[in-house]
């Protein structure tokens, strides 16, 4: 009964594999068809064909080369998780490949772009007032190519993206941070202050995110604390309005 079965079960396969037209490609033919798809913007096709590539010929000529196409295809058709996942996957696997800074660059595109669309442009949405987790993990992506591939092609867009990005997450902690202060919530406006001071220090909201450590540490009467944040307004920024 069980080799009947087996039987019926090959065959079904057998008549649904008759309709894939790739079924017979070699393995450059394959590459070939969803580089072309890729380039004509087929995205869809793109991804079934780098997909069948990949699991056809796992260890083949066009292995590396079909995975990292196989990300930009998911980035630009727009799925975010399987890009991230396909970008990941490929970093873990390749430490050493050649071009695993584009993963790397890819995965700080990917989280750069969420949840941002044409409307929030048009609108000159302040995404420093929304949910910022994706654009630190864009900066992170960004901060791992360019410490570890300093001369990628990829890294002097990566550093330009790191500016925007550096004074975007830190205008959301001094945001939160005088959110907190204006509700008297002292040791949470301090915390987030100083998350803007210690980790993104060349950042224009250093300044006020400063003066907020001074004024929520002298109200929690932690005076040394306030006098330290005083003391490195002064000798950091002795120009700033207001300083005299």
């Amino acid at each position: 009964m069980s080799v009947v079965f087996a039987i019926l079960l090959a065959a079904c396969a057998g008549r649904g594999d008759s309709g894939d037209p790739t079924r017979n490609w070699s393995e450059a033919e394959l590459y070939r068809q969803a580089k072309e798809a890729l380039d004509e913007g087929d995205f869809e096709t793109a991804i079934d064909y780098y997909g069948k590539l990949g699991a056809r010929f796992p260890f083949g000529d066009y292995a590396e080369q079909g995975q990292l196409d196989l990300v930009f295809a998911y980035y630009r058709f727009k799925e975010p998780e399987s890009a991230l996942e396909e970008a990941e996957r490929f970093i873990e696997f390749n430490p050493r490949h050649p071009e695993v800074a584009y993963a790397h660059y890819i995965k700080g595109l990917v989280n750069h772009n969420r949840r941002y669309g044409w409307l929030d442009r048009w609108l000159r949405t302040d995404r420093a007032e929304r949910d910022t987790s994706e654009l630190a993990a864009s900066f992170d992506a960004f901060g791992t190519l360019v410490e570890k591939f300093p001369d990628s092609r990829y890294a002097p867009d990566s550093r330009k993206r790191m500016i925007d990005l550096r004074d975007t997450l830190a205008r959301h902690e001094l945001t939160v941070a005088k959110f907190y202060a204006g509700r008297e919530a002292w040791v949470a406006a301090a915390k987030r202050a100083e998350n803007a001071v210690s980790r993104f220090p060349n950042s224009p909201s250093v300044v006020p995110a400063l003066e907020i450590m001074v004024r929520a540490y002298g109200e929690m009467g932690l005076d040394g604390l306030a006098a330290d944040a005083r003391r490195v307004l002064e000798v950091n920024f002795p120009d700033r309005p207001g300083s005299g």
